[in-house]
């Protein structure tokens, strides 16, 4: 679930195993790229956080961040 924290739209996952974890950055990161609008990513091990907000609109939650977490959610 995405929760709005400090100007930001986060989400924590869990995965199996390290390779797990970072197949799904990798996938991330395809998205992201396509979309231009790069998230903030956290990882250890098989947990990955990501953090959204839009910095060009003062660094603040817009509509892209929640196209881009639907995107993303919709990896899993």
């Amino acid at each position: 679930m995405w929760i709005e924290s400090d100007n930001k739209l986060k989400r924590e996952f869990k995965f199996k195993d390290f390779n797990e974890a970072i197949s799904f950055i990798n996938r991330i990161a395809v998205v992201s790229e396509k979309y231009n609008h790069h998230p903030e990513i956290y990882n250890v091990y098989n947990k990955v956080i990501i953090s959204l907000c839009t910095h060009d609109q003062g660094s603040v939650i817009t509509d892209k961040d929640y196209d881009l977490a639907k995107k993303i959610d919709d990896i899993l």
